[in-house]
């Protein structure tokens, strides 16, 4: 459940396989999605998306085959202007094959190009995938290469490989990431002097992570909802306040106080050698604040450069429409800063 998404048939003759198949021509390049049939079968919801459509809803008359478009899920987006995003294949330096997806900004040569990893939130069971991705889509509309690695531990490989990312989080699941950032470079699709990391939950204890475990690979590096201290996990955050997420945080990150503290960025603050943008839900439940306010601290103690944002009233992301505007300002803003304009 990897790579472009492809169709097949258990029985193609069947009526809804023909109707698909017949939808499916109608929209070259995208994703053809039945939603639901009305309850006599006379009428079909479905939808149809691609890696630069966010997504669009249509109904059809299943006697007269009669289409009537409902809406667009974002209808200020442009897809013609929006950028291919592709899902490739490389050997992690243990020789397991991962996938990556390059988002290529448009109209620019695919070589050299100023880079931002970016790791997906999870982790476990979660996955980057070809479809439409906003934060993708903004970089590369900016001239940044953006690079996304479906590390061990995410979802759409089967449970051994989700598996494989469990008491991982800050050693083989950075790795995969490095080794991602090393293809791009020996790909020549990125350019080695011009790569950033920015992440969200998961992926701003990545962003932080990658940094102290490849140090000189990174130009800089931006937090976002992350988490920073393993064993607040146990003490603070929705996570810890039922039986199963105890038991979930004990199978995936482990109780040994030596090895968390190992694997946390607000203990290891002093080997992180690129200015960081640290920003931050004050509402959070996921990540509390206090894990940014840590992470703050951290750096402050080992008298490193960082940027700070926090916005009150926001919890696991911004959702404020100005807030998030603030945010993707302030995101172009040290990106140019510290890597240069995108291409």
């Amino acid at each position: 459940d990897t790579g472009l998404p492809q169709l097949s048939y258990i029985d193609p003759n069947l009526p809804a396989a023909k109707l698909h198949r017949a939808l499916a021509m109608k929209f070259p390049g995208q994703y053809v999605h039945f939603v639901d049939y009305s309850e006599d079968g006379g009428q079909l919801l479905f939808s149809v998306a691609s890696d630069r459509a966010p997504g669009s809803y249509f109904l059809i008359d299943t006697h007269t085959y009669k289409v009537r478009k409902l809406f667009d899920a974002a209808p200020w987006i442009d897809p013609t202007k929006m950028a291919e995003r592709r899902p490739l294949r490389f050997k992690a330096s243990d020789g397991t094959e991962l996938e990556a997806i390059l988002t290529l900004p448009p109209g620019r040569p695919g070589t050299n190009l100023p880079m931002v990893l970016l790791p997906h939130g999870g982790p476990i069971g979660v996955r980057d995938d070809w479809f439409y991705d906003g934060d993708a889509q903004f970089l590369a509309s900016r001239g940044y290469l953006v690079l996304q690695v479906n590390y061990r531990g995410s979802g759409g490989r089967g449970e051994d490989f989700q598996e494989a990312g469990y008491l991982k989080w800050g050693t083989r699941i950075q790795q995969d990431l490095i080794d991602g950032v090393k293809w791009a470079v020996a790909e020549h699709y990125a350019d080695p002097a011009r790569v950033c990391v920015y992440g969200g939950s998961f992926g701003g204890y990545s962003a932080m992570m990658t940094v102290i475990r490849a140090p000189g690979m990174f130009k800089c590096a931006v937090g976002y909802a992350g988490v920073y201290d393993l064993k607040m996990m146990y003490k603070k955050g929705d996570i810890q306040q039922s039986e199963s997420g105890r038991s979930y945080l004990t199978t995936v990150i482990g109780r040994n106080d030596a090895e968390l503290d190992g694997n946390s960025p607000d203990k290891l603050a002093d080997k992180i050698s690129v200015p960081v943008l640290l920003v931050h839900g004050e509402d959070d439940k996921r990540a509390p604040f206090a894990q940014a306010k840590a992470m703050r601290a951290a750096l402050d103690a080992a008298h490193k450069p960082y940027e700070w944002m926090s916005k009150p009233g926001e919890g696991h992301g911004f959702y404020d429409e100005q807030n998030r505007i603030d945010f993707y300002n302030a995101l172009q803003a040290f990106l140019e800063k510290h890597i240069g304009k995108g291409a």
